[in-house]
């Protein structure tokens, strides 16, 4: 097994079209579970993620959707008394195999929150700060991925005259886009979104999802919504927690006009949750 996790297989996929390659998993969860305290947040889990398409995981508040998009970079191994048991793996590696750099796979799965929280610098600092944290020290090459990072992030046009400006002077959705400019600077192959809308308008939320639109084509995005009608526009693929389990896992399509499970019709029909 390769030590390193940057070093992973690029799994085959398809391409960008709003089919989801099921050869082309790149996620996989099986019989995965997070304890609080040997308390189960999430609850022997299985299903596999495919690469270069949204995956949305929708449920009520606490029912573990959070604590499992965590746990795919490793964030909750900063909380005290969290543990694991079974797999969740990354193009075939266990992600918590003691082989795994936790470094090296943040800068591989990289994480958008729900609040916008752009560091008290420039704007060019922000997006520069990872790949200077990863060696890059040349002007010319960091003015390269910012501007990258920013286009990709539909944000360059706003704030090409100004990236010397603090960013904590840009709106809430302008700073919520600095945010994702930020964490595709260190080309990511998956990029973690924890309800990267909830705190905005309904402008800039509109913004966000086209944002979610055009980055599907070169990252694996799962996003965690509170938002049934988000995760319909958005997603390829949704999976339904609650309680700590996975009630249901399908195309969106199917989970939303037909699904298999009587919680699940339920709760997106708004019975409860």
């Amino acid at each position: 097994m390769n030590n390193d996790i940057g070093e992973l297989r690029k799994p085959e996929i398809r391409g960008p079209d709003r089919s989801p390659d099921r050869t082309g998993s790149i996620i996989t969860a099986k019989d995965f579970s997070v304890y609080y305290w040997k308390k189960a947040a999430v609850s022997e889990v299985s299903f596999d993620i495919p690469a270069r398409q949204v995956t949305a995981i929708i449920g009520p508040s606490g029912c573990g959707k959070s604590t499992f998009l965590r746990a795919i970079n490793r964030m909750n191994d900063l909380i005290p008394g969290c543990t694991t048991s079974g797999l969740l793996s990354l193009g075939g590696q266990d992600l918590y195999s003691s082989k795994v750099d936790v470094v090296s796979l943040r800068k591989m799965v990289g994480m958008v929150f729900q609040k916008p929280n752009p560091f008290p610098k420039s704007i060019f600092d922000n997006v520069a700060y990872g790949p200077r944290i990863h060696g890059a020290r040349d002007r010319g090459a960091l003015s390269n991925i910012v501007r990258r990072s920013l286009e990709r992030a539909a944000l360059w046009d706003e704030v090409k005259g100004r990236l010397s400006d603090n960013a904590l002077g840009l709106s809430g959705g302008q700073q919520q886009r600095l945010c994702i400019a930020r964490a595709i600077a260190v080309e990511p192959k998956i990029l973690l979104m924890d309800e990267p809308a909830s705190a905005l308008d309904p402008q800039s939320t509109s913004r966000i999802e086209d944002l979610i639109g055009e980055l599907r084509r070169e990252y694996t995005i799962v996003i965690v919504t509170h938002n049934m009608q988000q995760a319909a526009r958005v997603s390829d693929m949704t999976a339904f927690f609650y309680e700590g389990d996975l009630i249901e896992f399908g195309e969106t399509t199917q989970i939303f006009t037909n699904p298999t499970e009587k919680r699940t019709e339920d709760y997106i029909t708004g019975r409860f949750g």
